[in-house]
């Protein structure tokens, strides 16, 4: 089969339901994506968003969810409306002119058009979301410090992330860009910062974390710079799959932790692990992946680049018994090919990946694809349409010398969308390759 016949997103629709799918125990067909609508509306959508005579709330829902006019039958049940367990917040000029605005971009900086929007009325942002978005902004509206929207222009106040779990926990991270502000100045802005969370008007957020990052770039690890503790808990806490996951500021966790069961359940059923089975976590993040299918195999292990979120998958390791996983935290191109080069272990071998959107660096493919226990290969992508395409194309190629892609290519199998944002055009995709 054609890579390009597997993989283009507006033929997804014409393609039957897999039979990986169908055999699935209690599986809830609805909650794989198999019609048109979102492809349908997707250039539809973005016609809307130009229309002049378009609210800013519009625009913004337009941009954003741009699905969000259509009925949606046929969405990831039981939860469509506030699915985030994550949002982003930025700090900008608002259509009033309030240049400490706590919202989301209409526009982009390339055009010059940016425009801050609230998003008091977004269908895929919870309420708790939003909530601490406004107190966020009242705070800063009352802090004499301006906001930092262009670095060298100065201001202090930029975006704010909040987190949700299903155990109720909630974590705010404030960003701040310190300037040329001393020690004494820095640490009056926590103070005020914790205490208008913990006995001001930000009491009503009940925070279970109040974190504060310093970030001279637009955006950094905690080894970079240092989440700062200014209240509360270190970690949230969230369960799925029946195991309790610790997740750190920085770690990554999906964003629909409903969808993501659904996710991961598809993967254990493509792995087609045995108890012999050795499964190869990369970019395992707190381990959610590894964990949740360490019962059907003999091994696990895990390798992800925040140092913070290995700590988390070792934790939520142990916290949940297991104890045949192992957690490497390094940059896969540098980790991976250590590790596979010397591979001598004669058990199968199945690798996961669930890259950023940047995909997989070539490093990592080509150690892949040079280590002959791997034949089967889970490849998790929300932009397959992206950098990901080129990590696709050297996986199935034929040997390369000159890219050092020597050994057998894989062949794409099997393409399964999985709708984890439901008002918006983009899924989550799941690709099989074999050899």
């Amino acid at each position: 089969m054609a890579l390009s016949c597997v993989l283009r997103p507006p033929n997804w629709h014409l393609r039957p339901l897999p039979f990986a799918l169908l055999s699935l125990p209690g599986r809830d067909r609805s909650l794989v994506t198999t019609t048109a609508a979102k492809w349908k509306g997707k250039k539809k959508a973005r016609k809307d968003c130009s229309l002049p005579e378009s609210s800013w709330e519009e625009r913004l829902a337009n941009a954003v969810t741009p699905l969000w006019r259509l009925p949606y039958k046929e969405q990831l049940q039981p939860i469509i409306n506030g699915y985030r367990n994550k949002s982003t917040f930025s700090v900008n000029q608002g259509p009033d002119g309030n240049l400490k605005t706590v919202g989301l971009y209409v526009g982009t900086g390339r055009e010059r058009n940016i425009v801050c929007v609230k998003a008091y009325h977004m269908e895929n942002i919870p309420q708790k979301h939003k909530q601490v978005a406004q107190c966020y902004e009242e705070f800063i509206c009352r802090s004499p410090l301006a906001p930092c929207i262009l670095f060298h222009e100065g201001g202090h106040w930029r975006e704010l992330v909040v987190r949700t779990t299903s155990c109720g926990h909630t974590m705010a991270i404030i960003t701040f860009h310190p300037q040329d502000l001393g020690q004494e100045a820095l640490a009056t802005q926590k103070a005020l910062l914790k205490e208008f969370f913990t006995s001001g008007p930000g009491t009503v957020c009940a925070l279970t974390s109040l974190y504060f990052q310093e970030s001279t770039m637009t955006r950094c690890s905690h080894e970079q710079s240092p989440y700062q503790l200014l209240h509360g808990e270190p970690h949230i806490f969230e369960e799925l799959l029946g195991l309790k996951f610790r997740i750190s500021p920085d770690a990554f966790f999906q964003v629909n932790t409903a969808g993501a069961e659904v996710l991961y359940q598809a993967v254990g059923e493509l792995c087609q692990a045995t108890g012999d089975t050795v499964l190869l976590d990369i970019c395992c993040g707190t381990g959610t992946i590894g964990l949740s299918l360490a019962q059907q195999v003999s091994k696990v292990i895990g390798v992800e680049v925040v140092e913070k979120a290995i700590e988390d998958a070792k934790w939520n390791a142990a916290f949940n018994g297991i104890s045949n996983c192992e957690f490497h935290s390094g940059k896969a191109e540098v980790v991976l090919p250590q590790l596979l080069s010397s591979w001598e272990d004669s058990r199968p071998l199945v690798a996961v990946v669930n890259p950023s959107r940047a995909g997989l660096h070539y490093r990592v493919v080509r150690a892949i694809r040079n280590c002959r226990a791997i034949r089967r290969l889970l490849y998790i992508s929300c932009k397959p349409e992206g950098e990901a395409m080129r990590n696709f194309i050297e996986l199935c190629c034929p040997p390369d010398p000159g890219k050092k892609l020597r050994e057998e290519p894989f062949a794409p199998m099997l393409a399964i969308p999985f709708d984890m944002f439901p008002h918006t055009v983009h899924c989550e995709l799941v690709l099989l390759f074999t050899r």
